[in-house]
């Protein structure tokens, strides 16, 4: 399949001509970036995540720029170093709108917006661990929670129900479809750490205690959650210690300490780049001098 789509791409690049090539990973990145090579086109890759793709790696050494979402991804390869640029990864409008309401932590008493969101392949460890978890928090808590959390069709009815017994304010779905602005208005975020959750804490600039998926091979998730804990805008937990007692001792912390919040939101936002794709269109256009 490589093979023909390397002569596909060959064939693309006869007709079109493209004053650069850039690949943002996946296997799928692989024949283009061949071809532009054998035309001597300029070439660049991008990459999401705290720990290069396997693909890009493989490109790495052959392109004439890398671009990367997260800091320090090359610091430890000088050769490649010397040419990456911490981009940051270009965000959607939404997110944008979303990272102009500041954050401000609620004191002891007010309202606290706890989000719980796991994508397709999270939700349900969301599902097992976190209303076990809110059970163990002191009713006193309960009380001030206003908790909305990603939930799958078929855990719905055992989720809804821990709930509804501890009187807790919800807003149960399987899919959120104005994420963006329920992340700007939640003062925490339970969620796993994939490439684009971490550049959107960061963007926006909200506190977060993140799970990576265990089991990938290259554990991006766990380097992505790194860049963020690192800086002191997130808590970083890894699976094997995801348990109910456990993250109701984070939550009780964090609730009860609204300048540490404060502190974590602060952090996260260093993290984020808000002018990312300002910042990868003028590397390809240094690249293919245009």
């Amino acid at each position: 399949m490589l093979t023909a789509g390397t002569a596909m791409a060959v064939n693309l690049m006869l007709r079109s001509r493209p004053a650069a090539v850039i690949g943002f990973g996946g296997y799928p990145t692989l024949p283009p970036l061949f071809a532009a090579r054998l035309f001597g086109i300029p070439s660049i890759i991008h990459d999401s995540n705290a720990v290069m793709g396997r693909a890009n790696r493989l490109l790495s050494k052959k392109v004439d720029a890398i671009a990367t979402s997260l800091p320090g991804v090359l610091d430890r390869v000088p050769d490649l170093a010397k040419k990456t640029i911490t981009t940051g990864t270009p965000m959607r409008p939404a997110i944008l709108a979303a990272a102009a309401v500041p954050y401000s932590a609620p004191d002891l008493t007010a309202p606290f917006r706890l989000l719980v969101v796991g994508g397709s392949q999270g939700a349900r460890i969301m599902a097992d661990i976190v209303p076990p978890a809110i059970e163990k928090l002191e009713p006193s808590l309960w009380s001030r929670l206003i908790l909305t959390q990603q939930v799958r069709e078929e855990d719905m009815p055992r989720v809804r129900a821990i709930y509804d017994q501890l009187k807790i304010k919800t807003e149960l779905a399987p899919f959120f479809s104005d994420l963006p602005a329920r992340l700007a208005s939640s003062h925490l975020v339970i969620s796993r750490s994939g490439a684009g959750t971490v550049a959107e804490l960061g963007a926006i600039g909200r506190p977060s205690i993140l799970v990576p998926l265990p089991g990938a091979l290259d554990q991006d998730q766990h380097a992505n959650a790194g860049v963020l804990a690192d800086a002191g805008g997130a808590i970083r937990i890894p699976q094997s210690e995801f348990t109910p007692l456990r993250l109701a001792s984070e939550i009780s912390a964090l609730a009860g300490e609204p300048a540490r919040l404060n502190e974590m939101a602060r952090d996260a936002r260093k993290v984020g780049r808000l002018d990312a794709a300002d910042q990868l269109a003028d590397l390809v256009m240094k690249v293919a001098k245009i």
